[in-house]
């Protein structure tokens, strides 16, 4: 199965990524320091994030996959410093 999924922080950013194998414990490839500088130290003692899966496929080809990732980001606006995490593809406010 592979799939697009949504991560949600404390902060309520989100960070959109891809698995191509649907593994429970993968959490995605968000650039950590990033997201290190919107929490404290404090913050980081107890931290619990959210992980929803958007879309599955079992047919779907990689490159597929990749540009239905490309349309969720957009869509959600994850790529808006703003808003998420993804720096990729640009934002252009």
């Amino acid at each position: 199965m592979k799939i697009i999924y949504k991560i949600t922080y404390p902060n309520g950013k989100i960070y959109v990524g891809k698995d191509l194998t649907d593994t429970i414990n993968y959490f995605g490839s968000a650039n950590s320091k990033l997201i290190e500088a919107d929490f404290s130290r404090e913050q980081r003692r107890d931290f619990t994030i959210r992980r929803e899966v958007l879309w599955e496929s079992d047919t779907a080809s990689d490159q597929d996959v990749s540009l239905k990732e490309v349309e969720f980001i957009r869509e959600l606006r994850s790529n808006d410093p703003e808003m998420g995490y993804n720096r990729w593809p640009g934002f252009s406010g």
